[in-house]
């Protein structure tokens, strides 16, 4: 057993290096070890949903979702180097949920600082002439809807532990609280509020070519190689499947209910199955590494 063993560790060192930086192991344990009061108890409903793997489903669709909005589209590509740096910004932006999550308040208060700090010299123009500002409040609404209801949604179809109705509404009333804090001032607070107002966005989404070349970009030309891009390939799929028919049209993705019933949600769940025995292994390496293990 010990070679499967040491196979799972580096697979979960390799998992955690692209998610979370070259210092995953020791940004973890600064996360959950550090001793002090936090903004969310470890059986909130938040705390579930964002430490599961369906999470990386979520992410992926969150991704898509957002990128509808022409203004958040614009800002991404004017000033966001997904491109070259896509594992940059999924570290950052993975760092950032898991401290606002999981982190002293200290350290989440630390976080959201820095984002609004960046996010006050993002602005520029859209290419038929809309400015846009990353601190709108409107435009951060909008990007907080997208990626709860992504995550939400991921969590229901392959979550371990799915959520009741509510706890469905504590998780998004928790969410609040912290796009609250980066500058969103309309937000949802239930499911059903979160639902309506993602309906509300409809009106103003739209494909445009950064969008296309966003989609195109995470979905068939990931920076993944080798046996990964199987795995990369899942997770793809069964993002794709839980997308809401109206917004896959736009960007040229598949549309078919039945097979989405079936190969999207196997896909998505042979992908969080893997995923989960594969974080196992980072979970067994911090406990060798521990001053307390035996």
């Amino acid at each position: 057993m010990e070679p499967v063993l040491t196979a799972r560790r580096r697979l979960a060192d390799l998992l955690l290096a692209r998610v979370a930086g070259p210092d995953a192991h020791t940004a973890r344990a600064r996360i959950h070890d550090t001793p002090g009061e936090r903004w969310f108890d470890a059986d909130d409903p938040i705390q579930r949903v964002h430490g599961d793997a369906s999470m990386y489903v979520g992410g992926l669709r969150a991704l898509l979702l957002q990128s509808l909005h022409p203004l958040a589209m614009a800002a991404v590509a004017d000033f966001s180097d997904y491109r070259n740096d896509p594992w940059g910004r999924l570290a950052r932006t993975s760092t950032f949920i898991a401290e606002t999550t999981f982190a002293t308040v200290d350290d989440a208060e630390q976080a959201v600082a820095v984002v609004r700090a960046v996010h006050r010299h993002i602005a520029g123009t859209t290419p038929d002439g809309r400015p846009y500002r990353a601190d709108d409040p409107h435009l951060l609404s909008w990007v907080h809807v997208a990626e709860i209801d992504s995550f939400l949604t991921a969590h229901e179809r392959f979550g371990r532990r799915p959520l009741t109705a509510a706890e469905a509404d504590r998780y998004v009333a928790q969410a609040a609280g912290v796009a609250h804090r980066l500058g969103a001032e309309v937000v949802p607070t239930t499911r059903g509020e979160l639902t309506a107002m993602l309906e509300d966005y409809r009106s103003e989404l739209a494909a445009t070519p950064a969008a296309l070349e966003a989609a195109d970009f995470v979905l068939h030309r990931p920076p993944v190689k080798g046996a990964a891009r199987a795995g990369y390939a899942l997770i793809g799929r069964g993002a794709v499947a839980t997308l809401p028919s109206w917004a896959r049209e736009p960007l040229g993705l598949p549309n078919h209910p039945r097979r989405d019933a079936t190969v999207g949600r196997l896909a998505g769940e042979v992908a969080t199955r893997g995923l989960r025995w594969v974080m196992g292994g980072a979970k067994a390496t911090e406990a060798q590494d521990s001053p307390t293990a035996a």
